[in-house]
């Protein structure tokens, strides 16, 4: 980071924004302390002179030097811009945070206000605070920091947006990390760089806005001055002597200028760092869930997920059971991802979830608390390398868990983060809980996430593609320790995943999603042989096997999956299979039973064999 502010500053705008920043802030600090008194003593027997040696750029009407003064004022001036940016800064930071604390409504009613402020000029809305203020540097200084506020508020809002989708707020959601902490410990610290940006080119905007309310003579009032009050003073002489008109305009110009050119060379280092529908139909009725016994850990029955019109889950229905492991293979876009967000509880706005059924641990999932959830829900992303903050240590992350949700000290906590990443294999835990996120390999933080869900002791384990990223030796590595998960804490395992011999390696049941919906449920002893959906039977065969004629095209499916705001009558993979019939292009077919512990949702189920190629035999 540092090799990247010098090689920034080495550029000529760096270089002109360094300089001409260290020379204003060292009058800001020595001119007071060194022409203070100067600036202020009158000469009577100099009143109003032009240039001259004794004083560069004249006198004003009580004989005091004003080249001293325009100097002198140099700390009013840069002190009053910085504190009226920082009071913006600050307000439209916790403005443009608010939506996501408050009620909905209540959050609604700040992005509006926020919205209707940024309409307005901003130096028009300070004025119109100043009034309401009052004249006077205190009153001026609030006017021009709030009315800088609301560009700020929606600067805030549209960062925070974009990180809160990010898998490791998503991951401190599901341990049960309250809103504000959220905000300020995993979201403001991933957009505070930019903010701080705009700031500094926001300091040289404030700095001319606050010279223009002491000209009109509303900022600072005598025997204070700034350089918009000299600037005040001298234009009255405009013509006799322009320079003292003149002086305090360049040096307005010359420090807006260097806040400006800083602000571009930092965000020049931090851009370096960051890089009408129709409803789809539903089943006309719904399969009975298969039993479980008593053991349930999740329940799920016609669990439907919609954004609008929209319907990308329609009608799930399953159940695991404690210490079973249960796989969800289908291509992208068939709702597995969906479905594992919604039965975590992390499907956002405007997303609606709705079921008959869908319950944790006995009780219903909407109403668990976020404690007993916290503890006993633990969720693995994808992507290993989003689903960390990058700007906490892991050991705290990980800690944050233990915190929360069973009370420990931050230093007790912390053994415990060490302890869990020693029990999911990461070398020198001791050390590794210190660094951040981006010093972890890729499987080094998959192994670090699942540690994250061992903090506590999960009853189930959602895993959403969690070796999609990983190269195969990883990818066992992962999967040989969510199987050590299962053993010792006779937790349940979710496995989302688009591969499935992943998934039949893992588990013990395998739930195939298409268009929303589950196709077939069946073990997977049952893969090779006794799969009954052409769906599933065209995955199997797409999987290519070490006896694949290499001189043969791949296997695919032909066609593509429906839109989930365009679901066609009937079946949904009607256009895709072989053997669809008029039936199946005009009505659903229900999950039925095909065999024990087996379901199938056609009206053809197939008869054929899979081989032991993976092809149909």
């Amino acid at each position: 980071m540092g090799g990247k502010w010098l090689a920034a500053l080495r550029t000529p705008v760096g270089a002109c924004s360094a300089v001409l920043l260290v020379v204003v802030g060292a009058l800001a600090v020595l001119a007071p302390i060194l022409w203070g008194v100067g600036a202020d003593a009158t000469d009577t027997g100099a009143i109003q002179q032009g240039p001259s040696g004794s004083h560069l750029l004249g006198t004003d009407s009580l004989g005091r030097d004003i080249f001293l003064r325009v100097l002198v004022a140099t700390r009013l001036s840069v002190g009053l811009a910085v504190t009226a940016t920082l009071i913006g800064l600050v307000a439209g930071v916790i403005l443009g945070m608010a939506p996501s604390v408050l009620p909905r409504r209540l959050g609604r009613l700040v992005v509006s206000a926020v919205g209707i402020a940024v309409a307005f000029p901003a130096l028009l809305l300070a004025l119109f605070l100043a009034v309401i203020f009052g004249v006077g540097m205190q009153g001026a200084v609030l006017a021009i920091g709030l009315a800088g506020a609301p560009s700020f508020a929606r600067l805030t809002q549209t960062l925070a947006a974009s990180v809160a989708g990010r898998d490791f707020v998503s991951a401190a959601r599901v341990v049960g990390v309250g809103r504000l902490r959220l905000m300020t410990r995993h979201i403001l610290p991933n957009i505070g760089e930019p903010l701080v940006v705009n700031a500094t080119i926001g300091a040289g905007n404030a700095l001319l806005a606050y010279a223009g309310l002491s000209f009109l003579g509303i900022g600072v009032q005598a025997p204070d001055y700034d350089w918009g009050r000299l600037l005040g003073d001298g234009l009255d002489r405009i013509y006799t002597n322009p320079a003292a008109a003149l002086a305090p305009g360049v040096a307005v110009v010359i420090v807006g200028l260097a806040f400006n050119l800083f602000g571009e060379t930092a965000a020049a280092v931090v851009g370096t760092r960051t890089r009408t529908l129709r409803p789809g139909r539903e089943p006309t009725s719904r399969a009975a869930l298969p039993s479980s016994g008593g053991g349930s850990v999740l329940a799920v029955e016609n669990l439907r997920v919609a954004f609008g019109s929209a319907t990308p889950v329609r009608g799930v229905s399953f159940t695991v059971a404690a210490g079973e492991a249960v796989g969800v293979v289908g291509e992208s876009g068939s709702g597995k991802s969906l479905t594992a967000l919604a039965v975590s509880r992390l499907i956002e706005p405007p997303g609606v979830v709705t079921a008959d059924r869908l319950e944790f641990m006995g009780a219903p999932l909407n109403t668990t608390p976020d404690r007993l959830l916290g503890t006993s829900l633990s969720v693995v992303f994808q992507n290993p390398m989003t689903s960390f903050n990058p700007t906490r240590r892991v050991g705290r992350q990980l800690a944050e868990v233990s915190e929360q949700h069973q009370g420990l000290s931050r230093r007790a906590a912390l053994d415990r983060a060490v302890d869990r990443l020693r029990a999911v294999h990461v070398t020198d835990p001791g050390r590794r809980a210190r660094q951040y996120p981006h010093q972890f390999s890729g499987g080094m933080l998959q192994r670090a996430m699942i540690g994250m869900g061992l903090m506590a002791s999960p009853r189930l384990v959602v895993a959403d593609e969690p070796t999609t990223a990983l190269d195969v030796r990883v990818q066992r590595e992962v999967l040989r320790l969510l199987a050590e998960v299962r053993a010792r804490e006779n937790a349940a395992i979710l496995l989302i995943s688009h591969d499935i011999t992943v998934v039949a390696q893992a588990c013990e049941r395998v739930l195939v999603m298409y268009a929303g919906r589950i196709v077939e449920d069946l073990p997977v002893g049952d893969l090779d042989g006794g799969a009954r959906h052409p769906y599933t039977r065209a995955l199997i065969a797409a999987v290519p096997g070490m006896d694949t004629d290499r001189e043969q095209p791949l296997a695919v499916i032909p066609g593509r999956p429906p839109e989930p705001d365009a679901m066609p009558d009937g079946c949904a993979f009607a256009a895709r299979c072989p053997s669809a019939s008029d039936r199946c292009r005009a009505a659903d077919p229900e999950l039925a039973t095909a065999g024990p512990g087996h379901r199938v949702a056609c009206w053809h189920p197939a008869d054929l064999v899979i081989g032991a190629t993976g092809g149909a035999a």
